[in-house]
């Protein structure tokens, strides 16, 4: 399972299709390659679409469906995958911070796993050797150079084998790859808990495709919401029925005292300061875990379409 060599399948399909998916692509002066899918370019839903089945390595379906939320029926992002470990965590999981200067980002994509520095991947067990890497970042200016360099020395490769992608918040790709988190964030949650990732076998996850924000501050806002109090996960796993008695409840946005409150408003009561904010309040609004072994089910949670609705019209 090469989770470089699967998203470079992806790109592949993307540089067939840049006109299409209105996307650019330029090559950095001691860099590599950099696709823009919403800086300096419109981008779109294909695009985002693209950025958010890298960020899994290849090893999710990504579409949009129609699904209730509240009274009514609105768009969502669907993500399902028999690799969910590998696809969200090794891969999906927004975990290298990327500095150089004046520029920032958080690093996602299989690029993480060549890297393989990160507390989680010492829970995981996920690591690989790439000749060539690719990521995403989410940020609002085109990465420089020594964001390459940075990058190409965490991987063991050259600077001109990395392949970035990049997209705002406020727009329409970012939007859309970001609330394709919400199986990754139930996993987060869980690896964070103590929980036998290894017992989860498949995933699904849903979460509502907010408007697109005036900035990038009130999209991450909305983004946020999307996934703490309207993203719906099942997971499929095997074993004991017990363990998931235990951790199920502590699972969902709602184990948080935080919970209730749009994300912008907390985000305010902490001064704009992300690590203020309750780290158990990082999660999906409703979690079913299906245990194939005994085929029970247990659901914790649930979606707060009132809450969502106050995000998305802010």
């Amino acid at each position: 399972m090469q989770l470089n060599d699967n998203a470079q399948i992806i790109i592949d399909h993307m540089l067939e299709s840049f006109s299409a998916i209105r996307a650019g692509l330029t090559w950095v002066d001691g860099g590599g390659r950099l696709i823009d899918c919403g800086v300096e370019t419109l981008g779109g839903f294909a695009a985002g679409l693209d950025l958010a089945r890298i960020c899994l390595a290849g090893l999710g379906e990504v579409t949009i469906v129609p699904a209730s939320l509240g009274d009514s029926v609105v768009p969502h992002v669907q993500v399902t995958t028999d690799a969910p470990v590998a696809a969200c965590l090794a891969s999906q999981y927004a975990g290298w911070a990327l500095k150089h200067e004046k520029f920032f980002a958080m690093g996602s994509g299989p690029m993480r796993a060549a890297a393989g520095r990160e507390p989680i991947f010492e829970k995981i067990g996920l690591r690989e050797h790439a000749t060539d890497v690719v990521g995403v970042l989410e940020g609002r200016k085109l990465p420089p150079a020594g964001i390459f360099v940075k990058i190409a020395e965490g991987c063991g490769v050259e600077p001109a084998n990395v392949t970035l992608l990049i997209a705002p918040t406020a727009s329409v790709a970012g939007g859309i790859q970001i609330v394709a988190r919400s199986v990754e964030t139930a996993l987060h949650k869980l690896a964070e808990l103590g929980f036998d990732l290894n017992r989860i076998v498949a995933a699904h996850g849903i979460a509502p495709i907010p408007p697109v924000a005036s900035n990038d501050l009130a999209a991450i806002g909305r983004t946020n919401d999307a996934i703490l109090y309207g993203a719906r996960v099942r997971l499929l796993l095997r074993g004991d029925d017990a363990a998931i008695e235990e951790f199920g409840p502590k699972t969902p946005s709602c184990a948080s005292p935080d919970h209730g409150e749009p994300f912008s408003v907390l985000f305010e009561r902490y001064d704009r300061d992300f690590y203020k904010v309750d780290p158990l309040l990082s999660s999906r609004a409703a979690v079913t875990f299906e245990n194939i072994d005994t085929g029970k089910s247990f659901t914790y949670g649930e979606v707060e379409p009132a809450i969502v609705a106050r995000s998305f019209r802010s």
